[in-house]
């Protein structure tokens, strides 16, 4: 062997070349062929975890009071437009009380005609109470017949029974009058409370008919608190109760955030496309008056709530046996496997209340870096 080395000693280089350039290569295949593995990992961070319930609303205000008429007739002025502030008491709106003025003024007349056929009573009856006792004195004389002193009696029971009956019409006329009276004031239309006219219902000149329902003017709400009613699906309404913290943001503006607390959840559902949904509502004051009747609101109903709290991805946890567990990276990058007590989570970090400290690393998953190569490992070439 060692003979022939010596006499082809350029194709024995050849060969041990050819050798130790597979070996190389073989070295290099094994590397490629084991995958290398990544660590998708994420902070144990320190801040505010919130469970919420999301729901939209619509904002309204939470006192007002629709301004109806009273009596029919054409609406003659308008005193006021949408936006403008009311005080209590003020003119809003007039009608034309033509039709209540002259039943006023026949109710009067009338009441009047009735006192004066009382005055012509009450001066018949003391005619006849006179001649009545006329008649005592003369039968006690036995200067009289029983008839003409009956009639005298009769004559005076008479009168005081008309009298009683026209007290009566008097009475009931006055009662009539009054209403009258009434209704002539019901044309002039005053605010019964303050606020903000947020809508008008009618226009001058506006015939209106209040005998079969009470037409609507307008109407006036206080804008200083306003009320979010929310639907909540009924998978989450049990999670809501009275009291709750809630806070909320507009569609126009949602870097503003509006705190609250829920007032109530009315019992009864509205179902929209086959979908149960619950009224939420609660009130926020709005004394610089930018919410607007009818704005769109985002809000949060707060479940659980921990402030400061440490806290990783959902995915970081693993719960086994009761357990919860994290791998954590060591100062060596090797995942090592430690028990923790988890809080509740918001589908999206769970809060960690024993196990980590901030700053550690956990592990979500395992990445595997390869080509796309049919699933097969990537092969590098020789060189």
């Amino acid at each position: 062997m060692t003979r022939w080395i010596r006499r082809r000693p350029k194709t024995t280089l050849s060969l041990l070349i050819i050798v130790a350039l597979l070996l190389v290569a073989g070295w290099r295949w094994g590397l490629a062929s084991a995958p290398e593995v990544e660590w998708q990992t994420a902070q144990v961070e320190r801040g505010d975890v919130e469970e919420v319930v999301t729901a939209l609303g619509t904002l309204e205000p939470k006192d007002y009071v629709d301004v109806g008429a009273q009596v029919s007739g054409q609406l003659t002025e308008l005193h006021v437009d949408v936006g403008d502030s009311v005080e209590a008491g003020q003119l809003l709106a007039e009608i034309d009380a033509s039709v209540q003025q002259t039943q006023v003024e026949a109710g009067l007349a009338e009441l009047e005609a009735l006192r004066a056929q009382l005055e012509q009573r009450q001066a018949e009856l003391e005619l006849a109470r006179l001649q009545y006792q006329r008649q005592q004195r003369l039968r006690a004389a036995d200067a009289t017949s029983d008839d003409t002193y009956q009639t005298a009696r009769s004559t005076l029971a008479v009168n005081q029974a008309q009298i009683k009956v026209l007290e009566a019409q008097i009475r009931q006329k006055q009662a009539s009058v009054e209403g009258d009276q009434a209704n002539l004031g019901y044309a002039r239309i005053y605010a019964p409370r303050s606020g903000t006219v947020v809508s008008l219902e009618a226009r001058e000149g506006q015939t209106l008919n209040a005998n079969q329902t009470t037409p609507t003017l307008m109407r006036i709400a206080d804008l200083s608190t306003m009320t979010v009613s929310t639907q909540v699906s009924e998978a989450d309404v049990d999670r809501l109760t009275a009291g709750m913290p809630v806070y909320f943001n507009t569609l126009g503006n949602d870097r503003v955030r509006y705190d609250s607390t829920l007032r109530q959840v009315l019992p009864t559902p509205e179902v929209v496309n086959n979908v149960v949904l619950y009224t939420a509502e609660f009130d926020v004051d709005n004394d610089d008056g930018r919410l607007m009747s009818g704005m769109t609101a985002q809000a949060f109903f707060v479940v659980q709530a921990a402030d400061d709290a440490l806290s990783v991805p959902v995915a970081a946890v693993q719960r086994t046996d009761g357990q919860s567990r994290v791998r954590v990276l060591d100062a060596q990058g090797n995942p090592q496997l430690r028990a923790v007590e988890a809080g509740f989570n918001n589908r999206v970090r769970t809060v960690i209340e024993r196990g980590l400290e901030e700053g550690d690393r956990v592990v979500l998953g395992r990445a595997t870096a390869q080509a796309d190569t049919g699933g097969s490992p990537r092969r590098r070439g020789l060189f």
